[in-house]
């Protein structure tokens, strides 16, 4: 009887347990991604549980935060993909999958899952934000390997006979895809939907918000409001981005013999101590030093 009892009431609370999360569930709205870019892969990997924390943590997002989280996703390209709560939700989905698999591998080998799943929920709960500023990083660097280009055609076009507007257009059409196209395509939408062009390539310099664009734009600017040509302002800003990346090309190749250090002392010299004191050693034991 008692076995009847107790098995009955597994039952009911099985029951209740899967009632429960159906309900929480199906109060999740429906989300609706059609102008949306698709999120990345970890996100689209776990997307149900991204959706289902976001909606139940939304309260855990300030408005500074959310702010916050807005900018550094459009400096990364990624605001069309995902929104400030799920990325803060992908987050918590994060700590909670690296805390749970730490905590179980250093419970089968120290026999504690509080000492893996702490610093495992940290890493986890870090990561997207490195992952973030990494993507920002490779955006930049694209941006401003293809810009000097980018500016002479908009230099011929415009020094040819057309407006800055047409001549953007023409330099899209002719540019590769890349995130910097992707920004320009921006702008012109602005401009085409009615808005002033510079107040369109001003949000360009704080949607991307770093030093190239920002020069170019206040460049830009400031020859418009004094109806300045644009064509030697181009022209100038094109020679600068060019020199600017011949100058990061010799920095790096300045680093690289400082770099090597690190892995030239842990490696290769203990390596080399190695293969010349060995035979030295062998002889020094044969003779029985």
């Amino acid at each position: 009887m008692i076995e009847l009892l107790i098995g009955a009431m597994f039952a009911i609370c099985a029951t209740l347990v899967v009632l429960s999360t159906r309900k929480i569930v199906v109060e999740v709205p429906h989300d609706d991604r059609q102008y949306m870019d698709p999120p990345p892969r970890f996100y689209r990997l776990t997307w149900p549980l991204v959706r289902l924390v976001a909606h139940y943590c939304t309260w855990a997002v300030t408005e500074g935060a959310a702010t916050r989280i807005q900018e550094a996703l459009r400096r990364a390209g990624q605001d069309y993909t995902l929104t400030p709560v799920q990325f803060f939700a992908g987050k918590l989905v994060a700590a909670a999958m690296f805390g749970g698999v730490l905590g179980c591998l250093t419970s089968l080998v120290v026999h504690s899952a509080l000492l893996g799943a702490v610093p495992g929920g940290a890493l986890g709960f870090f990561l997207p934000e490195l992952w973030l500023r990494d993507m920002t990083k490779a955006r930049n660097l694209k941006i401003l390997k293809g810009l000097p280009y980018f500016l002479d055609i908009v230099t011929m076009a415009v020094e040819a006979g057309l407006n800055l507007s047409s001549a953007l257009q023409k330099a899209v059409e002719k540019m590769p895809p890349g995130p910097l196209m992707a920004e320009i395509n921006r702008v012109l939408r602005d401009v085409r939907a009615g808005k002033p062009r510079t107040d369109a390539l001003r949000d360009l310099a704080a949607r991307l918000d770093f030093g190239a664009i920002n020069s170019l734009v206040s460049a830009l600017v400031q020859g418009e409001l004094m109806g300045s040509s644009v064509g030697p302002i181009l022209r100038a800003q094109a020679e600068q981005r060019r020199t600017e990346r011949f100058q990061r090309a010799e920095k790096l190749a300045l680093e690289a013999p400082v770099k090597m250090l690190g892995p030239l002392i842990m490696c290769i010299f203990p390596c080399t101590f190695i293969v010349i004191g060995f035979p030295i050693a062998i002889q020094l034991m044969k003779s029985g030093l």
